[in-house]
C-alpha cells in the first residue's frame, strides 16, 4: 500500500497525533502516554501491511 500523505501536527492542548492518508495511527490523548522510541515507526510500518 502506498503513502499518499503522512502528517504529525502538534496541536494546542498538549495533543499530539500521527495520521496517514487521514487515518489516525497513534493519539497522545487517547494513548494517555507519550510514544515509545520506534513506536510511529512501527505503527507505520503495521499500517502500510494492511
Amino acid at each position: 500500500m502506498d503513502i499518499a500523505s503522512l502528517a504529525i501536527i502538534p496541536s494546542d492542548g498538549g495533543r499530539f497525533e500521527v495520521r496517514v492518508n487521514d487515518a489516525l495511527i497513534f493519539s497522545k490523548k487517547q494513548a494517555g502516554r507519550h510514544a515509545q522510541t520506534d513506536e510511529i515507526t512501527g505503527l507505520i510500518r503495521t499500517w502500510i501491511e494492511k
